[in-house]
């Protein structure tokens, strides 16, 4: 039956795949990856031979249409992004409502994603919390970063490493030095870093270092005095 499948891919070890993920990529019609380049080791690893298309921020607006009418014609496509899941602060959001507007099928895998591995290994309290993503770079930055600081709920943010000290230092100037916070780096890679302590503790510990691979930042929300 044709339908569209989002399939987390590995944020960084590739053991972090599952069976079922390796499977479906291997029996659907056409993958589409975010970057091709990226996708290409992955899936020769895994021996997996299926037609891969690029599918990516700069075109998906104009390739939606076309997809979910493939799909309807009977062809059964998977979704992949770099790493973690699709439509996870990457590609994979129009396509889905598309689909869901059409009457397509829809089915997402269980699998890798990096805020949760970040967010349960930072101590902080992880039954109720809120994922931010990215913040702006300039327009909207400040006025998001107001609405959150009355936020009581643990936040969650996604960051690249030229930007850490610099979200780091907005967080201790909205939320204050002694925030707590935990900084994760290079999830499930052989160099992973988790850091924990206050925002004031964390900035002076990533200026002192050269900063390398993704990054998830683990915030404190509001407590009551």
């Amino acid at each position: 039956m044709s339908k569209l499948y989002l399939v987390p891919t590995p944020i960084g070890n590739l053991e972090d795949i599952t069976l079922r993920a390796i499977r479906i990529l291997k029996e659907v019609d056409l993958i589409l990856a975010e970057d091709t380049r990226t996708s290409k080791p992955l899936l020769n690893h895994f021996e997996i031979k299926t037609p891969l298309q690029s599918h990516h921020l700069f075109n998906e607006h104009q390739r939606v249409e076309s997809i979910v009418q493939e799909i309807k014609s009977g062809a059964t496509i998977a979704l992949i992004t770099d790493a973690g899941t699709p439509a996870i602060s990457d590609p994979g959001f129009l396509l889905v409502r598309e689909c869901i507007k059409n009457d397509v099928e829809v089915e997402t895998l269980a699998g890798a994603t990096a805020f949760v591995p970040a967010l349960v290994n930072s101590g902080l309290p992880c039954d109720r919390f809120c994922f931010e993503g990215f913040l702006p770079h300039k327009k909207g930055r400040q006025t998001k970063l107001e609405n959150l600081v009355k936020e009581e709920r643990t936040m969650v943010f996604y960051e690249s490493p030229h930007r850490l000290i610099k979200t780091l230092s907005s967080f201790q100037d909205y939320f204050g030095k002694d925030r707590k916070a935990s900084v994760s780096r290079e999830l499930s890679k052989l160099f992973e870093e988790n850091k924990r302590g206050t925002l004031e503790e964390l900035i002076a510990h990533f200026s002192a270092k050269s900063i390398k691979g993704e990054i998830v930042i683990v915030v404190q929300g509001l407590t009551k005095s």
